[in-house]
């Protein structure tokens, strides 16, 4: 894309990890010497450790490809298996069959005997496990057992585990003691430093270079290094991202304006994480040091005061939600007896009804119903001289005394007359 533009054979910062841009910092060198003496001094465990991006797969392909032909390698990328499947995916990586449905114990067998046989003839077992932090508990168990295939002065078998932060806090925990014992060589990645971050940039473009190589000048290099935080994969995305801005605009000078859009960019993307302005950092390389550890402080106490207001906005929300909780249940409470109130009155009202219809069938019901309905004593009878006089019967009275009522308890205390 941009490497005839820039004079360069190939892409410098590839994300595939590649030996042969291996940068010698001094926590790479120091990595690489700890895990050689591991490999050829056949040291029990072997455990390299590192942030995701720092470069833990570049520093082990750049061991494996220094070993000689007497060593029979088995590694593992895919480390999302169980204790059977890991054993499995070892004697497939060695070149043996572990055939189907057979028994663990003839595996095991079958595996110890190609390790007898590897050091009859002179050969080394290597087992190099990268992503470790995936094992499971049974799994790293099961690791733990290989390594006591051995002979009466060495082991048959070489281990080495690779893997992000995760796999030292699990290795940590009390149920691994036995494994922890045998590691004998261990070694965690740091991020690179300011003045690392500078070289690693400018050795990548310069094994890459054709003709005179490019280099970012110092202020570039500022930038990148503030934006990645020394972490080799942020780095090769950042300056990747640079070539491919600067190509675009016909860029053949790479400077810290271009920079600043190229991060600006990247973040607005999502691919790096937003970082303070760069404005009122210093510049240059002599004050790249001191810049970082003046923005490392900035963001540390940023970052407390952040979490002090988000504690007390989480307060202020509890309190909040513990008084509407409060009211929600005083209202409840209420409500409840509201409705203990209406169905009373409910049943009030039925049963008075209940009165009226047969106050009401007790008057033309029929000779059943009059008997049913009928007051007693029964009321006297008028003489047949006596001039009536329009009367209220019992039954109207009581109904009418009924239907009151009934409008008492619909309406309250206001009682509408017909």
């Amino acid at each position: 894309m941009y490497e005839r533009f820039y004079n360069l054979r190939e892409r410098p910062f590839s994300l595939t990890p590649d030996p042969d841009y291996l940068y010698p910092s001094r926590v790479h060198s120091e990595a690489l010497g700890y895990l050689r003496y591991g490999v050829e001094g056949q040291a029990g465990f072997v455990v390299i450790t590192g942030e995701i991006g720092s470069g833990k797969t570049t520093l082990l392909q750049t061991v494996l490809r220094g070993l000689d032909r007497q060593t029979s390698v088995s590694r593992l990328v895919n480390t999302m298996l169980d204790a059977r499947e890991l054993l499995e995916a070892i004697m497939l990586d060695f070149g043996l069959d572990p055939g189907q449905g057979r028994s663990k114990p003839m595996l095991l067998r079958d595996l110890a005997r190609f390790l007898v046989d590897q050091r009859l003839s002179g050969r080394l077992a290597m087992l190099v496990v990268d992503e470790a932090q995936n094992l499971s508990m049974t799994a790293l168990e099961e690791v733990r057992m290989l390594s006591n295939l051995e002979t009466e002065k060495s082991k048959l078998i070489q281990i080495v585990l690779v893997g992000q932060p995760d796999l030292r806090e699990r290795l940590a925990r009390p149920e691994l003691e036995q494994l922890r014992q045998r590691i004998t060589v261990s070694y965690h990645l740091q991020p690179l430093a300011a003045d690392d971050t500078a070289a690693y940039v400018n050795h990548r473009l310069k094994r890459a270079a054709i003709a005179a190589p490019l280099q970012f000048s110092p202020d570039v290099n500022e930038i990148i290094y503030r934006y990645s935080q020394g972490v080799p994969r942020k780095i090769n995305i950042i300056a990747d991202a640079i070539l491919l801005f600067g190509y675009g605009e016909d860029r053949h000078t790479i400077d810290a304006e271009l920079t600043r859009e190229v991060v600006e960019e990247l973040e607005a993307t999502g691919i790096l994480a937003p970082m303070q302005p760069l404005d009122a950092a210093p510049t240059g390389p002599a004050a790249a040091v001191d810049a970082t550890q003046t923005a490392q402080s900035s963001v540390s106490v940023a970052g407390a005061d952040k979490s002090g207001a988000a504690a007390a906005v989480l307060a202020q929300r509890k309190q909040e939600l513990t008084a509407r909780e409060r009211d929600l249940m005083a209202r409840e409470a209420r409500l409840a007896e509201r409705e203990q109130q209406l169905a009373e009155q409910r049943r009030l009202l039925a049963h008075e009804f209940r009165l009226t219809q047969a106050a009401s069938g007790g008057s033309g019901g029929g000779a059943g119903a009059a008997t049913r309905t009928a007051a007693w004593p029964p009321p006297p009878r008028a003489s047949a001289s006596t001039n009536r006089q329009p009367s209220i019967s019992p039954s109207a009275s009581s109904a009418d005394s009924v239907w009151t009522r009934l409008r008492r308890g619909l309406f309250g205390s206001t009682v509408f007359e017909e």
